[in-house]
């Protein structure tokens, strides 16, 4: 062989290999916080050209990471050290887990050698989030990392999207190898609709009396909201739609009744145990969107679409099953005729029926009709990011949607402290994008410390944080469900929240009477840069309408029901 021409190899680290896998594969931003044993990583990461975003804990790097997974539909990435830092990630892979989004974490871990002997900082993140990932590695050898880096991506964006977690050991990310070319795998063909089903679902749609389409967060996950409204159009079918659903239709179609479940729409509620044919369409069954489950929608037949076959009469028995991907699904079911003109008189009824109040008679300021007034000022593209509570329900029942995309709400797993972490998320994902966290006291405390990401890169992120001194929804069911026993709920040391905010370097201003809303909102929606509005509201406010549990969906209390006096009355 001449001289001249031999290769010598050249050695990189494990770190610099990984940081060239994740370039490879689109990685433009990472949410992360370094530690000892992802040392290594963060010493590549310098002069790399990957953006890296230090969040103030490792759960709100996964949250905005979570966050960016939704907006994009790829692969949001977090990273943290091994011991606390991974354990801290757990909360955030769980939420994304639970509900359906990409996601590829990178923990450090303790070297090789060390592992099993009970080492600084050493915890098997990899037994510990076993129930909440897609799937997981260990690496084991340098070589190994473009491989791996390039399944986790396609594992956690293909299918039915999730987390796909990689422990790094020290050793590795510090140990030298050869750079090898590792194309990814091709993907598996998606298998087409079964045409038997297909033909089976299309005659019962034909024959039903009383259709109805649950929207499931699949929908938004598979991009298929274009198919799926093409379908609804077709069909006239009504649509009812799950908290993930929201946005797939319109507010205003004449065909949308409403989000269904435990504080849905009264109408939805009403239709869905009225019907004799229940479509699911990317949805599971979920226990806060069904209430008592034998009792749901007992006279109806059951069409379960799902790309997951384990969604499949899991809980409800599906007559007939469709498995796969939902786009080509929706576009090839073709019943004979629409949903009959009579049904959907009465579902209008119901909608008429049921229809949404602004007029109780609060002291202070209702949380319902500044968030319905938020609605119609809004810009187009806003997106809103919810934390957990009250003022999560009262958002998903009171704020119109056009888009899945302009709702992100932490649904199967209900994690407090995810709104503002998603809204950095978000923004960074779409920074053309206005992006508004609405949150609640309780929640707000859960990672207030994210103020401090939004200050130090200058992340134009709204917030509007309703303050009612109180754990609301626990205070709530415990004043049903408890005898008004009160236990470990009341906040009334709150911080003052305006100057929290100040002192992170956020504008901010505080407002408790009605006569100001309509200012304050102005101000929120046009101050330049990051603003935040505290907005004071009764402690003993409570979200209407309420399916107890163990109850059917139309068995839903009101305030009047529960003898409050307040409310929407329905």
């Amino acid at each position: 062989m001449n001289p001249s021409t031999h290769m010598v190899p050249v050695l990189r680290s494990g770190s610099q290999i990984l940081i060239e896998a994740l370039q490879n594969n689109g990685v433009k931003q990472i949410f992360g916080y370094p530690g000892g044993t992802i040392m290594p990583v963060y010493d590549a990461l310098v002069g790399s050209g990957l953006k890296h975003y230090l969040c103030r804990h490792e759960q709100g790097a996964a949250l905005a990471a979570d966050a960016y997974g939704r907006v994009t539909r790829k692969a949001g990435v977090c990273m943290a050290t091994s011991g606390p830092g991974a354990t801290n990630l757990v909360t955030g892979i769980a939420n994304a887990f639970m509900d359906s989004v990409p996601m590829v974490v990178i923990t450090g871990q303790v070297p090789t050698a060390l592992q099993g002997t009970d080492a600084f900082q050493e915890v098997d993140i990899f037994g510990i989030t076993m129930p909440v990932v897609k799937h997981s590695y260990i690496v084991r050898n340098v070589s190994d990392i473009p491989r791996i880096v390039n399944e986790a991506f396609q594992l956690a964006e293909n299918g039915r999207p999730g987390p796909v977690l990689i422990d790094l050991p020290k050793d590795i990310s510090a140990g030298m190898g050869e750079t090898i070319e590792t194309l990814p795998a091709p993907l598996p063909e998606a298998s087409k609709p079964d045409p038997v089903a297909m033909q089976q679902a299309s005659d019962m749609l034909s024959r039903a009396r009383r259709p109805l389409v649950i929207a499931g967060g699949g929908i938004a996950i598979s991009d298929s909201v274009g198919a799926f409204r093409a379908f609804i159009e077709r069909t006239g079918l009504p649509v009812t739609t799950t908290l993930k659903g929201l946005g797939i239709m319109p507010t205003d179609h004449p065909g949308y009744v409403g989000m269904l479940g435990m504080h849905g729409n009264g109408a939805a509620n009403h239709v869905v145990q009225n019907c004799d044919l229940l479509m699911v369409v990317g949805a599971r069954f979920d226990d806060r969107a069904t209430g008592h489950l034998s009792q749901f929608a007992q006279s109806a037949r059951i069409i379960h679409l799902d790309i997951d076959p384990a969604e499949i009469s899991k809980l409800r028995k599906a007559d007939v099953a469709i498995v796969g991907e939902l786009k080509p699904a929706l576009e090839g079911l073709q019943p004979e005729n629409k949903a009959n003109a009579t049904w959907l008189g009465q579902c209008a009824g119901w909608k008429k029926e049921f229809a949404w109040r602004y007029d109780a008679p609060a002291k202070g300021i209702y949380a319902p009709r500044l968030l319905r007034d938020l609605s119609r000022a809004k810009p187009e593209g806003l997106t809103i990011t919810c934390d957990v509570g009250q003022h999560q329900m009262w958002v998903a029942q009171h704020c119109s949607f056009n888009d899945p995309l302009e709702h992100l709400s932490s649904g199967g797993l209900g994690t407090m402290g995810y709104g503002l972490p998603a809204a950095i998320g978000a923004k960074i994902a779409k920074p053309e994008d206005m992006v508004i966290c609405v949150s609640g006291d309780g929640s707000f405390m859960m990672n207030v410390q994210e103020l401090a990401t939004i200050n130090r890169y200058g992340i134009d992120v709204k917030i509007l944080l309703f303050d009612n001194s109180a754990l609301g929804l626990v205070r709530q069911w415990q004043e049903i469900f408890f005898e008004g026993n009160y236990s470990e709920v009341h906040l009334d040391d709150n911080p003052d929240f305006a100057g929290v905010a100040r002192a992170f370097g956020v504008k901010a201003r505080s407002i408790s009477e009605p006569e100001e809303v309509s200012q304050a909102l102005d101000w929120l929606l046009h101050t330049e840069g990051a603003a935040m509005l505290h907005v004071a509201i009764d402690s003993m406010e409570n979200v209407w309408p309420l399916v107890p549990p163990g109850k059917p969906n139309h068995k839903m209390m009101s305030a009047k029901t529960a003898d409050q006096g307040t409310g929407n009355g329905k």
